[in-house]
């Protein structure tokens, strides 16, 4: 029994080649046409365009990008691509370097400095046109070293290190940064809850070594001592910016934990896992605990109480990247005067968790004290 062969695919993706054979050309000349770098005869052009049309050549800016050729590209280094916190200013990057005809690589670290390391030096090797770094990072000497030498060859490249919700690496290094006042709206968070009567605030999550943590905590200290209220070592209880360590720290406290009438927790993520554990505890959210968060990411709006919580323009943040890195930031008076970052504001976003203190039972069970 003979096989019947099967048809051969005759289909057929049209390369740079395709297009230079049918136009008579070489393909240095095709790439220059479609580049638009270089000078070429006009009825040369229009041969190559006629060619490009017949064919349906598509040009792959992708695989351009990617393969070196072209420097239109931003790479965005991120810890975490799941977390809101990072995916709104990566969706900044990525549409602002959209509407540039740039292409956006993410790269996620995972928390490893090292990785971000790594990732800084394959983007130079891409000849990308800005690096944005992004998010906290802790006061390592041997890693900011590291960290100044490759912003100093990305500027030597021609290329530029974005510092995006992080600590400057000092004048001297050549990057461009877009921040928030993050110290600013713990202080005004930590100060509606004091006008509410809360004296006793718990403060929950963030790894004591990050800058973010370090500035949230600074306002929120700061405000408690505006306001004349000795500072509780017991009530400040760092660890992870996740929804896991806010259920279980949270219970643990409300089993054994110090009296508290009101919980900051250090993100909205945070604060989605200490309400989880309030609740299959039986204390109510506002009317036991009240409870607040950071970031307003979209849970704060899902959870029930609607979460009061510190609204961070993380998207707006993540296009600014671009364009403090590309020359097209139109915000020149957000500017710090001396350091050149751009510095983007916070604002308290009221909704239903937090509740004046009416001497109901506090975190730990006990009745809270008047005073």
């Amino acid at each position: 029994m003979t096989r019947q062969k099967s048809a051969p695919d005759t289909r057929h993706r049209a390369t740079v080649v395709d297009v230079a054979r049918l136009a008579g050309v070489s393909t240095a000349t095709v790439s220059r046409v479609l580049n638009r770098n270089y000078p070429v005869a006009a009825a040369t052009r229009e041969r190559v365009m006629e060619a490009v049309r017949e064919l349906g050549y598509v040009v792959n800016a992708h695989a351009r990008a990617l393969a070196g050729v072209s420097g239109a590209t931003v790479g965005i280094i991120i810890s975490e691509v799941v977390d809101p916190f990072y995916a709104y200013i990566a969706r900044g990057v990525e549409r602002e370097a959209g509407a540039g005809d740039r292409l956006c690589l993410v790269c996620t670290t995972q928390g490893d400095p090292q990785r971000e390391l790594s990732f800084i030096d394959l983007m130079h090797e891409r000849r990308a046109d800005a690096v944005v770094l992004v998010g906290g990072s802790v006061a390592d000497r041997a890693y900011r070293a590291e960290l100044a030498r490759r912003a100093h060859e990305l500027d030597a490249s021609g290329s530029k290190l974005v510092l995006c919700g992080r600590p400057s690496l000092g004048e001297d290094v050549p990057t461009a940064g877009v921040e928030y006042d993050n110290e600013g709206g713990a202080f005004a968070l930590t100060d509606h809850l004091l006008t509410q009567g809360h004296e006793r605030i718990l403060y929950l999550g963030g790894p004591p070594a990050l800058s973010t943590t370090i500035d949230r905590l600074a306002g929120h200290r700061r405000a408690l001592e505006l306001r004349g209220v000795e500072p509780d070592p017991e009530l400040i209880q760092p660890g992870a910016f996740g929804r896991t360590f806010g259920y279980r720290r949270m219970a643990a406290l409300l089993r054994e934990g110090p009296r508290f009438t009101a919980v900051f927790a250090a993100n909205d993520i945070v604060a989605a896992g200490a309400a989880q554990a309030l609740e299959e505890a039986g204390v109510r959210v506002p009317q036991d605990i009240s409870l607040v968060g950071y970031d307003d990411v979209p849970v704060a709006q899902e959870l029930r109480p609607r979460l009061t919580t510190v609204h961070v323009p993380l998207e707006e943040m993540g296009r600014q990247a671009v364009r403090v890195a590309l020359g097209g930031s139109e915000q020149d008076d957000w500017r710090a005067p001396t350091t050149g970052v751009l510095r983007l504001g916070t604002h308290i976003v009221v909704r239903d968790s937090v509740a004046p203190r009416s001497g109901r039972r506090s975190g730990n069970g006990r009745r809270a004290e008047s005073r």
